[in-house]
């Protein structure tokens, strides 16, 4: 914007001085005719005075002639300090006042002279050779009484001081020039500046929005047209404020979208190129967006049969459902769902593809096939046994007393485990489906253990097994407390089961990570015992509905195979976690971590 006002401040100089030049020469120019033809008629006016008030008809010998003239011509000029010169009619010069007129040419052929003998005056400007500089020279015919050329007259003056005339107007005219130039520089400078500078301003604004300062605004000018493209800019940048607001929300609505879904999204170009990738994605996948972004599909390193499936929605321009188990970074059951994109135009430009990690679902449609499998088969047994021997008893076994009795006590337990089975598979979906009420309360952990311990201290002591607790004194906790002992006595009651007459089973607790105030936020509660263990094998499903280590001691025992199963989740109800230790024939430790205020 500098050199444009330098341009606009230089045109408008050499425009106000070339018009004032052009103007100085044209006045200069007319100034010098005007005092040239001043002068011109100033002297024709002495010419015709002279040639009324002398003696021009003289007659005498050419020698006196030439005396006499010249005489006359330089008393004239002693007087009027103009040279004057007498000219026959046939050129020959008869009387100069400043040289001989025996030395000088024949002037009938000078222009001045021609001129006076067609025209009766003539006038010539010329550089003399005789006294070197410029003159101006008039002349006029001499006529006797019968009106008959006799000679002529001329007069001649020095230009000198026209010249002197016309260089002092240059001189003024040169200064004035440069004075007017300075003005006008400052005045052009001055409107260039006020004309350039709200441009200047409205490029700034227009650099500022380009680099997405949309707040940035014209300053008010004039309503002139530079204010009305002030005011149009202004308008844009707050509409282009406004629509880049709306675009920035719907970017960080749709980024927020596609950061927090769970399904997985892949875009995929018209040049066959990954150009869009979610975190949910790159987690299923297994790579980072850095690995994959501009990378063609089928370069992108993944499943033979994933890429197969892209390749096919490409060709066929059709939307494209699959489910697919992919084995890296880990075994995963995916549903896929390719859907070919299109522009208004209908203009293929890409492949959209959604991805459901839906291991999960299919792991619990498994589960609930297993369970449904697992509650048959722990209810058959049950049922079999109570329908064969009361199909006994109908049968005569009622007659012998002995038998009747020992069967239906046989019924009565069948029924028994049937009723303890059915209670736990209510209560453990109860459970999972969240719908029991959980009431946290203050417990006193030692007084509440040493209760839990003593419930089952008599089926210990029939097996001889020592039941020992191990916590210090003033230890709380907020929990539900009739989950917390069912999840107590569920893991006293297991680790009675399974260990050998004379074993030991021991509760010990403890703060997790005091502070300097003795202060603690979790604590934990660990059950041990000296058991049979728990195979590495069988660690991992240990907490499995109906999952037993040992079936037929289970069994023998009255267990379900649902009692750990209901014990980890009531743990996570108390937002805890629960894990296993064991080691076969040395035993088992189960270790819960529960925070101590919820």
């Amino acid at each position: 914007m500098t050199k444009f006002r330098a341009k606009l401040t230089f045109i408008m100089i050499v425009l106000i001085g070339s018009s004032m030049l052009i103007a100085g020469i044209f006045m200069a120019k007319v100034l010098e005719d005007s005092h040239v033809k001043s002068l011109e008629d100033n002297m024709e006016r002495e010419l015709h005075v002279l040639v009324a008030t002398g003696d021009w008809s003289r007659i005498g010998s050419e020698t006196e002639l030439m005396s006499y003239f010249s005489e006359q011509a330089k008393r004239i000029k002693a007087a009027t300090n103009e040279r004057l010169t007498y000219v026959r009619a046939d050129g020959k010069v008869i009387g100069d006042s400043d040289q001989n007129p025996e030395q000088m040419d024949n002037h009938l052929s000078r222009p001045e002279i021609a001129a006076a003998a067609s025209n009766g005056v003539g006038y010539v400007t010329r550089y003399s050779d005789t006294l070197k500089e410029n003159m101006l020279y008039a002349a006029i015919p001499v006529k006797n009484e019968a009106k008959v050329t006799t000679g002529f007259l001329r007069i001649s003056m020095s230009l000198e001081q026209v010249d002197k005339s016309i260089r002092s107007l240059w001189y003024f005219l040169i200064v004035g020039l440069i004075i007017l130039f300075v003005i006008a520089g400052l005045v052009s400078y001055r409107i260039a500046k006020g004309i350039t500078h709200p441009i200047e301003k409205m490029t700034k604004v227009a650099q500022q929005i380009t680099n997405m300062n949309y707040e940035s605004r014209v300053p008010a000018y004039s309503n002139d047209e530079v204010g009305q493209l002030g005011l149009a800019i202004n308008r844009m940048s707050e509409s282009l404020q406004q629509q880049m607001t709306r675009i920035r929300e719907n970017e960080r609505r749709l980024q927020g979208v596609m950061e927090n879904m769970l399904s997985g999204i892949m875009m995929i170009d018209r040049e066959e190129r990954i150009m869009l990738l979610n975190p949910s994605a790159e987690y299923i996948l297994g790579f980072s967006s850095q690995e994959l972004l501009g990378k063609r599909y089928n370069e992108a390193k993944q499943q033979f049969e994933f890429t197969k499936l892209i390749q096919e929605c490409i060709e066929t321009r059709e939307s494209i459902r699959d489910e697919m188990i992919f084995y890296y970074p880990a075994e995963r059951i995916l549903d896929i769902h390719l859907s070919p994109i299109a522009h208004e135009d209908e203009e293929w430009s890409g492949v959209l593809i959604v991805i459901h990690d839906i291991t999960a679902v299919r792991r619990l449609e498994r589960m609930r096939s297993e369970f449904v499998a697992n509650v048959s088969h722990e209810l058959k047994t049950p049922i079999a046994a109570v329908k064969g021997f009361a199909e006994t008893l109908l049968a005569g076994a009622l007659n012998d007393k002995e038998t009747a009795v020992s069967f239906l006590q046989i019924i009565f337990d069948e029924s028994e485990r049937l009723n303890r089975l059915i209670g736990d598979i209510l209560e453990l979906s109860k459970i999972e489906s969240k719908r029991i009420p959980m009431n946290f309360s203050p417990i006193y952990l030692p007084e509440f253990l040493e209760r839990s311990l003593h419930v089952l201290r008599k089926e210990a002591e029939k097996k001889h097994i020592e039941l020992s607790l191990h916590i210090d004194e003033d230890m709380y906790i907020e929990a539900d407390e009739d989950r917390l002992r069912q999840i107590i006595i569920n893991l006293l009651s297991n680790g009675i089961a399974y260990t050998q007459d004379g074993g030991k089973v021991k509760v010990r607790v403890e703060p997790l990570d005091p502070n300097s105030d003795g202060d603690y936020e979790r604590l934990r509660l660990i059950v041990s015992d000296t058991g049979m263990g728990i195979p590495k094998k069988d660690l991992p499903r240990i907490f499995e509905r109906f999952y037993r280590v040992d079936k037929a001691r289970s069994r023998s025992s009255g267990g379900t195979g649902l009692g750990l199963s209901i014990v980890k989740h009531l743990v996570e109800l108390h937002k805890g976690t629960i894990r296993v230790d064991s080691e076969v024939g040395i035993g088992t430790k189960f270790t819960i971590e529960l925070p101590v205020i919820h």
